[in-house]
């Protein structure tokens, strides 16, 4: 896919829900914010965009926003308080507007919100099965998670032109994003993504 912008994605520092290692999706069953080191890993991260916009040397004293290189220009992020945590952090440090989006929500695990890694990885037989089968604990399938971030991506990139675009997302919905634009179809690419 040919892109009019430059994106640059992120997914969510950790979480409570990475801890417990438990699945969260919509809606949030129970509160999970960014931990302390999750916000930690964030504030690296800030250093590192920081770094990318001034041509790869972090600015001294970490606390401007660069005026020279690829500086980002703005973030958008899924609604779900662990990326807004994220996304509003290096809001705040670089000072750049900030918009959520439904489409960058995690993969919705339908009856399966709340249980243990372990628990959704033993539900289906295979990730295969995961792109297109329809099954009983009504999660999303990956072929919608691709819907949507296409969708995302397509309105954004014919919204604006020649922008740098920090996405703040979740594993899955960033992998299957990725190999859209590389033209990578899902069937052959599938992770372990529980």
């Amino acid at each position: 896919m040919k892109l009019r912008n430059k994106y640059y994605i992120l997914r969510h520092g950790e979480a409570v829900s990475n801890v417990r290692q438990v699945v969260s999706s919509w809606p949030e069953k129970f509160k999970n914010p960014l931990t302390k080191h999750g916000k930690e890993m964030i504030i690296a991260a800030v250093e590192v965009l920081k770094a990318t916009a001034t041509g790869g040397v972090p600015p001294e004293g970490g606390k401007n926003h660069a005026t020279h290189g690829k500086a980002i220009d703005m973030i958008f992020s899924s609604d779900l308080i662990r990326a807004k945590q994220t996304a509003q952090i290096i809001q705040k440090e670089l000072n750049l507007p900030l918009k959520f989006d439904t489409r960058l929500r995690e993969v919705g695990f339908g009856t399966l919100n709340g249980k243990t890694n372990n628990e959704v990885i033993e539900a289906f037989s295979d990730e295969k099965s995961r792109i297109n089968q329809k099954n009983k604990f009504k999660s999303e399938r990956y072929k919608e998670v691709l819907a949507r971030m296409k969708s995302f991506l397509k309105d954004i990139d014919r919204q604006y032109k020649e922008k740098n675009i920090l996405i703040v997302s979740h594993q899955c919905p960033l992998w299957i994003m990725e190999n859209f634009v590389k033209g990578i179809p899902l069937k052959d690419d599938i992770k372990r993504n529980p």
